[in-house]
């Protein structure tokens, strides 16, 4: 079998479990989990063997001579629109977290949904706990959750939706990367919602899909555009053409004084904004936990948030076309200040924050922050470096953190402590119950804060700094500073709440570790979020020669020889911020929670004040787009297209169409059809039954009567006959 056959056969075992198991093994739990925790690992199989093969071509080699087929899929004016797949440096990287990241939630998911299912999910899922009743120690009764009803069906989802995800990063052209995007999109609403029983996952499933559907619309609209300019929309065909990238940025667009570069870059990055929760579309990833804590690692790490990122570094050709002597272009201005000002922005929410979940969400939206404004500078490769070491560490964190509210939950279901799970308040002294969940946790925290050398986010985000310092973007540089800063701060708030102290409720008293389908994936993942990094260690560090450089950081280099940048020297100054704002934000966080006892309020709500109410509603966002969006839209519907246009002109007119009708048919029945066909109809029917009264007396019934008639019948006949005779 050829790698290109291969990679054309990778997402299809996700896809055809979700069929085996919506149409024949839904009744069946272990068999549906066993055929997509398979598939997973069959995708994972095929995409390690691609990845290794990659790695054996070279970067270079495969930047120039990628794995790549294509078949003809569309007729289109007397020749065909072809679709197929790709590994460049590019795909092949992206390829490898997912593959990871997708086998090992899958693996989770089977003990997350096994291990006492906790109580709200049953709540969330509108139906009655399950399993046998139970007595504690302190001999109270509880009845212990079972297996999650609708299991089954979870598994078919992740199915289709690790499906989706494969489409989009082997997909050669934007259209079949739009097809996998609007798969996810679709799973997303469905997993989110997966619990639907209860009204805010419900608000959670359907705010998150307009949401997205907002970008998505404008993204069609720049795939639209720059197929009509191209006449295709293979990738390489399109960003190996450096006349045709020339000419778009010299063709005005007749939009404002953008060039048709500029407008096509603008309109496929608002589909990014959507899809990875960029300001001021970043309202409803938060709200997304209200699914199970699988979908949160997928959505936030793995596939989802990740894809918008993705598409943007693959589209980086395009959107950094016209920019010359380090200027930026127009779309890649836009993505400097949207990136840098949603990575501020969202970690000052998070600082706020006590739901140990709504806390990592809103660091995923600062992150992918970073991510965004890396590529507004012109650092995609610092972007794609983080982008896959963001993947491995938050996917951990995600878990990690579906780990903890598990082990909490444990303790409820075992005392009377009917505390909240989620809550950080809650919780505490967790890392002498929960070893492992601690460990792991405290690497994928580390890694996200950027702890100093030994972790993966250290050096993709010291690569980041230095783009933007060496290339004299400080504003970019001071606001990613600042922020990153804040992400080690309630990293450490959020480890010291959960895992030191004493255990602050009965509930956390009560809680232990998870089984080891949780725990695996928790520690194959924590290798990840620090063995990575090492791929992003300067040539010229320390004159240090890591080897897994060369096997990992040719990879993100994207597409053809002459889009490379060049090698930024390596400068103290980035790497003395990295270190300052890591090991800041992880010491002032410490100091600030370390002693924190139950019952005790945050203790940054009294310096704050009413910052920190700000801050703990989100800046008021929600309620801000419930007035000027959700209740005009609402009274729109029910205003003016249901009671003016609705009610009051369409069924005006109908109303007055059968008016009419009515009166046209009232003149048809009183002179047609009751004088005329009516009048007819009874005439030859009474005329029938006069006739037929008439020759009534003739029926007596009589046979002697009968006998007389046809002898007098048969005498008047003989008579007519001789009479004829007779006469000549």
């Amino acid at each position: 079998m050829t790698i290109e056959t291969l990679i054309w056969l990778i997402p299809l075992p996700p896809l055809l479990a979700f069929f085996l198991i919506v149409l024949f093994t839904n009744r069946n739990k272990a068999l549906s989990h066993t055929i997509a925790v398979g598939a997973a690992l069959l995708s994972w199989g095929g995409s390690m063997v691609v990845f290794w093969s990659a790695l054996q071509e070279g970067a270079h080699h495969l930047g120039e001579h990628p794995f790549e087929s294509a078949i003809s899929w569309l007729p289109i004016a007397g020749s065909w629109f072809q679709i197929g797949v790709l590994i460049d440096p590019l795909g092949a990287a992206v390829l490898f977290f997912v593959a990871w990241t997708v086998l090992m939630i899958f693996l989770y998911s089977v003990g997350y949904h096994n291990f006492g299912q906790p109580k709200g999910d049953h709540d969330r899922a509108g139906l009655p706990p399950h399993g046998a009743t139970v007595e504690d120690e302190h001999g109270h009764k509880h009845t212990v959750p079972s297996i999650e009803p609708m299991y089954s069906r979870f598994f078919a989802f992740i199915g289709l939706f690790a499906f989706g995800m494969y489409t989009l990063v082997l997909s050669d052209n934007l259209l079949t990367l739009f097809v996998g995007w609007e798969i996810m999109g679709l799973c997303s609403y469905l997993l989110i919602g997966f619990w639907y029983g209860k009204k805010s996952v419900r608000a959670a499933m359907i705010k998150a899909f307009i949401t997205t559907r907002v970008g998505d619309v404008f993204m069609l609209l720049g795939i639209a555009y720059l197929y009509s300019a191209a006449g295709t929309l293979n990738f390489r065909e399109i960003f190996f053409n450096e006349e045709f990238l020339h000419h778009l940025a010299e063709t005005p667009s007749g939009f404002f004084s953008l060039s048709a570069a500029g407008l096509i870059g603008i309109l496929l990055f608002i589909g990014t904004v959507g899809k990875s929760a960029q300001f001021p579309l970043h309202v409803w990833l938060p709200d997304a936990m209200e699914g199970p804590t699988p979908v949160s690692a997928m959505i936030h790490a793995a596939t989802m948030v990740s894809a918008g990122v993705y598409m943007v570094i693959r589209m980086f050709p395009l959107l950094s076309a016209g920019a010359e002597h380090g200027e930026l272009t127009s779309a890649m201005t836009a993505m400097a200040f949207i990136g840098s000002f949603t990575a501020l922005f969202s970690a000052t929410i998070a600082v706020a924050q006590n739901d140990i979940k709504r806390v990592l969400a809103y660091s995923t939206i600062s992150q992918l922050g970073f991510m965004v404004a890396a590529l507004g500078i012109g650092a995609y490769v610092a972007a794609a470096f983080h982008l896959v070491t963001h993947a491995f560490f938050k996917a951990l964190l995600f878990l990690g953190s579906g780990s903890v509210i598990h082990g909490v939950e444990h303790g409820v279901l075992h005392t009377d402590d009917h505390v909240d799970p989620q809550d950080m308040f809650n919780m505490g002294g967790l890392r002498k119950k929960m070893p492992i969940t601690f460990w792991t946790f405290l690497i994928g925290g580390f890694a996200l804060s950027g702890f100093p050398l030994v972790t993966a986010g250290f050096w993709s985000k010291d690569e980041i700094f230095a783009d933007a310092f060496a290339h004299g973007n400080t504003v970019v540089l001071i606001t990613l500073a600042i922020a990153a800063f804040l992400t080690a701060f309630y990293t450490m708030r959020q480890i010291t709440l959960s895992f030191f102290g004493e255990p602050r409720t009965k509930a956390a008293e009560h809680a232990h570790e998870t089984p080891w389908t949780m725990t695996t994936p928790l520690v194959i993942l924590a290798v990840f979020a620090v063995a990575f990094g090492w791929a992003g260690i300067p040539e010229d560090f320390l004159g240090l020669e890591i080897w897994p450089k060369n096997m990992f950081h040719g990879v993100v280099y994207t597409l053809t020889e002459h889009q490379q940048p060049a090698g930024i020297h390596f400068n103290w100054i980035p790497l003395l911020i990295s270190l300052g704002v890591a090991l800041g934000g992880l010491g002032l966080g410490w100091l600030v929670y370390r002693k924190v006892e139950a019952g005790q309020e945050d203790p940054l709500k009294k310096p704050l004040g009413p910052a920190y109410t700000l801050l703990q509603n989100k800046y008021y966002f929600d309620e801000l787009y419930d007035l000027i969006f959700v209740k005009p839209a609402i009274w729109i519907s029910e205003t003016l297209s249901y009671k003016w246009m609705d009610r009051g002109l369409i069924d005006g007119i109908l109303h007055t169409f059968s008016r009419a009708t009515y009166a046209l048919g009232g003149i048809f029945r009183n002179y047609i059809d009751v004088p005329v066909i009516n009048g007819f109809g009874d005439l030859v029917g009474e005329g029938v039954k006069k006739l037929g009264k008439a020759f009534r007396v003739i029926q007596t019934g009589r046979v002697q009567q009968y006998m007389v008639i046809a002898l007098v019948l048969a005498f008047g006949t003989l008579f007519f006959y001789l009479y004829n005779l007779m006469i000549p």
